[in-house]
């Protein structure tokens, strides 16, 4: 099995299809830009396709535009003639994870709320125990700026102190 790592942005809003059989087929296509040193810039686009539901908590904060990190199976490049007659190069792969990208975001508004720029969703995750560290945090007693909460002194043995 091939695998590959590809860090870009969208090209185009998620597509969503289904199969005859009914199953769903997510394609993104994503652009990454490689560095040829004093050559400039190349393009390479990338077909990205996710088979069933695993990421569509995901999907909908991806747009065109959006930086995204891309795991999977590389598959074998399929050569095709575009409108113009030159022929090109498609370059596929089947996504295994998707990770929102720390780097580029154009808006801020890509994540979703209460999640890590670099967060990622699988299929298998386990949302009743994020749920409940969210509410941990919430609960948990906040400090201003400026407003220091005092302890009684017994409270803090010399061992305890940190410095």
């Amino acid at each position: 099995m091939n695998q590959i790592t590809v860090a870009g942005h969208l090209g185009a809003d998620p597509e969503v299809r289904f199969t005859s059989s009914g199953q769903k087929v997510t394609t993104l296509r994503v652009a990454a830009r490689v560095r040829r040193g004093s050559k400039g810039d190349d393009t390479i686009w990338w077909r990205i396709t996710i088979w069933g539901e695993q990421f569509d908590k995901m999907i909908p904060y991806f747009k065109k535009g959006s930086p995204i990190i891309v795991f999977g199976e590389l598959n074998k490049p399929e050569i095709f003639t575009n409108r113009d007659g030159q022929p090109q190069v498609s370059m596929n792969i089947t996504a295994q994870n998707l990770l929102f990208s720390p780097f580029g975001r154009p808006d801020g508004q890509n994540a979703p709320s209460g999640q890590d720029e670099s967060s990622s969703f699988s299929g298998g995750q386990d949302q009743q125990q994020q749920q409940q560290d969210q509410q941990k945090q919430q609960q948990a007693p906040q400090k201003q700026f400026g407003q220091a909460q005092e302890e009684p002194a017994e409270a803090l043995a010399d061992e305890e102190i940190p410095f």
